[in-house]
């Protein structure tokens, strides 16, 4: 285990350690492929609950995170999307119509919301941007399909979401990306972030700038396709700036980790939280520091790593808990979510920790199956300490009844597939390089 040293306010990673015995016995676990087989008899009959066809507003078929939800969302349509184009290129439509759902939702400035329903654009808890993810989503569905031209009559919006999103969220004196709140990152109650109205924008986010960057690297290589070189060199060297920027001044090379920023004073708000380990899945880190942040924290069973997967929030935090609060907020401060264990399973296959990513893509398969099992559907999040769903509870739901949640936990298909030798292992990789040798 990792010798880590709390004292206040401050993490010390003093012993490079090794991790938790849990995710060393993956080798002696049997086959996978009875739970693969059961997953995807699963999944066979909630994945299609995602689509919905056009309807009003929304002119094109749309993904939602069904059961407890009807509308469709910026970072689940996205991860949702991801599955769908993975189980079968040919499916990659779904993202591309997210795409350009979204992209035709935005209003002369750039600004669209990070929720679309039939009857319209719903702004939550105040107008919040949506998550930047829109180019990425373009560019899967673009290389899935084969096909880029899609794209033309949506660029224009797509510049200008873009663009919008600088002028807001982007603080030139570091160089880094800030989130209105917590709310707007969609880890609602992030406890590296915050909600307090007297003190918006406040928060030099990891996760805003990692998702910024990766936005810029997207829209250079989609550029570069539609034949603007000029275009494309501008968003590379956005994007270049802002992975110097996160490397600089949110590393804390001392802790071992990444850690948010307030914007006035520069004080680093030494949280460990999910979106801590968000720079590991571009690769950002030599691989012998990121080796020394997985192990020191991300499968320390004192911080991130429970016997059913990653948690949220580390568990030596203070706000640390597993409430299955999900009105007004969803709870990020300890819950396990495929999403975010999703993106920390890319990261240990990229540095090297299969037998790891082997663990969590079983366990996270069983935790689901079992989901699945008792209660008919899935939820959004997980007891990191007992592995049972949390919200929606049935009183949660609407009627009192279980309504059940199907969304980015699709992707847990993905990922056991993967490790199971029986599909197509997502890297989420946006490569710039090269990018502008066909001039």
């Amino acid at each position: 285990m990792c010798s880590v040293r709390i004292v206040p306010g401050i993490l010390r990673c003093t012993i490079p350690a090794l991790f938790a015995s849990a995710a060393l016995c993956a080798a002696a676990q049997p086959s996978n492929d009875a739970l693969l087989a059961a997953l995807n008899a699963d999944f066979a009959r909630l994945a299609p609950q995602t689509i919905r066809p056009a309807n009003g507003y929304i002119r094109h078929p749309y993904l939602i995170p069904a059961g407890y939800y009807n509308q469709m969302w910026d970072w689940d349509g996205f991860f949702i999307g991801l599955h769908w184009a993975n189980q079968n290129p040919a499916d990659a439509k779904y993202l591309r119509d997210w795409v350009l759902s979204f992209a035709a939702s935005a209003d002369k400035d750039g600004y669209v919301a990070g929720c679309i329903t039939p009857q319209g654009p719903r702004p939550l808890f105040g107008k919040f941007a949506m998550k930047p993810f829109l180019a990425q989503g373009a560019l899967v569905a673009a290389e899935q399909l084969h096909d880029y031209t899609w794209l033309r009559p949506a660029w224009p919006a797509m510049q200008r979401i873009l663009d919008y999103r600088k002028r807001t969220q982007f603080d030139s004196n570091w160089g880094l990306w800030f989130w209105d709140n917590a709310m707007q990152s969609g880890a609602d109650n992030n406890a590296a972030l915050t909600n307090d109205p007297k003190d918006p924008s406040a928060i030099l986010a990891v996760d805003a700038s990692v998702w910024a960057m990766r936005e810029y690297a997207a829209m250079a290589v989609l550029a570069q396709h539609l034949g603007h070189p000029a275009e494309s060199r501008a968003y590379a060297q956005q994007a270049a700036a802002t992975r110097s920027a996160i490397l600089a001044k949110l590393w804390s090379s001392t802790d071992a980790a990444f850690f948010n920023r307030r914007r006035d004073s520069g004080a680093w708000i030494r949280v460990l939280s999910w979106s801590s380990f968000l720079p590991l899945v571009d690769g950002l880190l030599p691989p012998a520091d990121a080796r020394r942040m997985i192990r020191c924290h991300l499968h320390n069973p004192d911080e991130m790593q429970s016997a059913y997967g990653l948690r949220s929030l580390a568990k030596s935090d203070p706000a640390y808990n597993n409430q299955a609060i999900i009105n007004p907020y969803s709870n990020w401060r300890g819950p396990i979510w495929i999403n975010a264990n999703f993106l920390d399973w890319i990261a240990l296959r990229r540095y090297g920790f299969h037998a790891e990513s082997r663990w969590l893509a079983r366990t996270l398969a069983a935790m689901l199956h079992r989901d699945i099992a008792k209660w008919g559907s899935m939820h959004e999040d997980y007891n990191a300490e007992t592995g049972e769903g949390l919200a929606p509870t049935p009183a949660q739901s609407p009627g009192g009844k279980f309504a059940g949640f199907v969304g980015w936990n699709l992707l847990a298909q993905d990922m056991l597939q993967c490790e199971s030798g029986r599909g197509h292992c997502m890297t989420l990789d946006i490569k710039t390089s090269g990018i502008h040798a066909r001039q």
